[in-house]
């Protein structure tokens, strides 16, 4: 198993350690999920998430970094200004999803944030289409810490004031402790929060350093998981995988509206024709009744006939109730329709109901 640099502080902070993509990484500390869970909602938590790969993509002389990335991607990238984030996919010739991303623009260069579990395949896959029209530098050594909830930018902006300014979807670069970082306003949780990029070396210090403020708290992937599925967010290889499209997965918003008419993409005509006509299958939220909890893989049935599956579900401590999503047929997937959940063999009733559970609060300033 690989480890994070921040490996060594877990283990001093009492982390519970488990096999996540190749990494020991923690998945709770001694408060316990819930209690992580909430503090994040409430003030602000420490992930680590240096599992995640970082690539880095420069033009060669003569060639445009963000057009080359559009051949792979149907996001708006050439639209970045210096400073801007978007998130988009990588596609296949089918229109389903390889990976799904972030991507950042510095000016010179992008900065492409991957899935663990996908990076090496992802890196192989910028090399073999792009490696004429960009250098691509991988960057699988550095840290990465996500600050999340609504106190982060006051405990974030003691060490880098100007943090307190970026809004939502943004980045720059900082000096920390006497190390360069990438800050980018993002994350995972659905709430306010920051992804840190930091050299290997740096990253412990800096992480201590955040630990050290009042409203900063380490969080495992356990509750890493139960604040993004209350924010109605995908997990790449559950919600989304090969077989799902863009606009399957309720992701439409991220393909770019001049994309949608030109495509350039792999699976462009695929995408076009759901966009026209709509795709056989939607992603839904679903509130199941009771406590019940209808994990992956569990039947959505209406009228004894299964109309589809649930991909993520869980227990959502911001609601104090079971919550899950799935794809089920588009002539089922309006709010407000009646269906039941197999859990353990027996149906619970549930309902399909908009998304997100818990209502977004990122900065927009």
């Amino acid at each position: 198993m690989k480890r994070t640099p921040l490996y060594e502080l877990h283990k001093e902070l009492g982390a519970r350690l488990v096999p996540f993509a190749g990494y020991e990484m923690p998945v709770q500390f001694p408060t316990g999920i819930l209690v992580e869970h909430a503090h994040t909602r409430r003030a602000a938590g420490l992930f680590d998430v240096s599992h995640m790969g970082q690539v880095r993509l420069t033009a060669k002389p003569g060639q445009n970094a963000a057009k080359a990335l559009e051949t792979l991607v149907p996001g708006d990238i050439a639209g970045l200004q210096p400073g801007q984030q978007r998130y988009t996919q990588f596609t296949n010739e089918s229109g389903g999803i390889l990976d799904d991303l972030m991507v950042t623009s510095t000016g010179d260069h992008l900065l492409l944030v991957v899935n663990a579990a996908c990076k090496d395949a992802d890196l192989a896959h910028l090399q073999k289409h792009l490696s004429a029209t960009c250098e691509i530098e991988p960057m699988f050594s550095r840290g990465l810490l996500a600050l999340q909830g609504p106190q982060a930018a006051q405990a974030l902006a003691r060490l880098a004031p100007a943090v307190a300014t970026m809004k939502f979807m943004t980045g720059a670069f900082f000096t920390i402790d006497g190390a360069q970082c990438y800050i980018t306003r993002s994350g995972y949780t659905g709430g306010d929060g920051y992804e840190i990029s930091t050299p290997a070396d740096a990253a412990e210090s800096i992480a201590r350093k955040l630990l050290a403020q009042p409203e900063v708290k380490s969080i495992g992937l356990g509750a890493r998981d139960s604040l993004r599925l209350e924010a109605g967010l995908c997990l790449y290889g559950h919600d989304i995988d090969t077989t799902t499209t863009p606009v399957e997965a309720a992701l439409l918003w991220s393909v770019g509206k001049e994309r949608r008419v030109q495509g350039g993409f792999p699976g462009a005509a695929v995408v076009q024709k759901q966009i026209a006509e709509g795709a056989p299958r939607k992603r839904v939220g679903l509130l199941p009744e009771g406590k019940a909890i209808a994990r992956e893989g569990a039947e959505i049935v209406i009228g004894g006939k299964v109309v589809g599956k649930v991909t993520s579900g869980g227990f959502a401590p911001g609601l104090e109730r079971a919550i899950a999503m799935g794809y089920v047929d588009k002539t089922q997937s309006a709010n407000g329709t009646k269906v039941e959940l197999m859990v353990r063999g027996k149906p619970v009733p549930a309902e399909i109901v908009p998304m997100p559970f818990v209502k977004h609060a990122y900065y927009r300033g």
